[in-house]
């Protein structure tokens, strides 16, 4: 598990962070979507420029729906960076996966998932699968046989799922897990826990208590206690 390219939730930056451990390199930073959102944003403002005069000033006005301070990055920004290694994603309801839908242990490599502007990878490494989340302290083992049952789960949360298509880059982890597949027994999985929304949405919260509110946050705990026993 130590191999496989894992990145701690940084900002807004999961675009970010979901390429980079689809790829298992840490080959984009806000920097190299930043450049490629200005590109979009470059394209999109010549093809405005093109039609009504008052819609192209209204567009002018507006801030880039590619990027923002916080990190965020569009959906077009990733599709876009996945070009760059020839990749491409189709979504996982589109008429062309139908037939492939049915076996997707076998028939895909990686998908990435968003929910709410936050993005995740689920990869094959080796012949296993791997929930590879920003938002969790590590990578997350996913069974065979739990594989299209978990994606179905993602799906009833309100995820939209992509399917990576194409030849992904080489990356040592694959390679060792071809070799030394790890014991579904002794690490993390998805079927050891809450929903995927859930466990994002607890995580999220524990990241926002801070040393200001933290007062407050014990003061609750034990009010809830008391109620809860006494």
């Amino acid at each position: 598990m130590d191999l496989i390219h894992h990145e701690t939730q940084q900002g807004q930056l999961c675009a970010q962070h979901c390429l980079n451990t689809l790829l298992q390199c840490p080959v984009f930073d806000a920097i190299s979507l930043s450049e490629i959102a200005q590109q979009l944003d470059d394209q999109e403002r010549c093809q405005m420029s093109k039609g009504n005069p008052d819609d192209y000033q209204k567009f002018l006005s507006q801030p880039s729906i590619n990027m923002d301070d916080s990190g965020f990055f569009s959906v077009q920004v990733i599709m876009k960076a996945l070009e760059v290694y020839g990749l491409s994603a189709k979504h996982w309801a589109h008429p062309d996966l139908k037939t492939a839908r049915n076996n997707p242990t076998e028939n895909f490599n990686a998908l990435i998932c968003n929910l709410n502007e936050h993005w995740f990878t689920i990869r094959k490494l080796g012949l296993q699968w791997f929930t590879i989340d920003s938002c969790k302290s590590g990578p997350l083992h996913v069974s065979e046989t739990y594989l299209e049952i978990y994606l179905k789960q993602l799906e009833h949360e309100g995820y939209t799922i992509f399917v990576v298509l194409g030849d992904l880059p080489h990356c040592p982890a694959h390679d060792q897990l071809l070799l030394n597949p790890v014991d579904p027994r002794l690490v993390p999985s998805t079927t050891s826990a809450k929903s995927h929304k859930q466990r994002s949405r607890s995580l999220r919260y524990e990241t926002c208590v801070n040393a200001d509110n933290m007062l407050y946050y014990m003061l609750y705990c034990y009010v809830m206690y008391w109620v809860l026993w006494q």
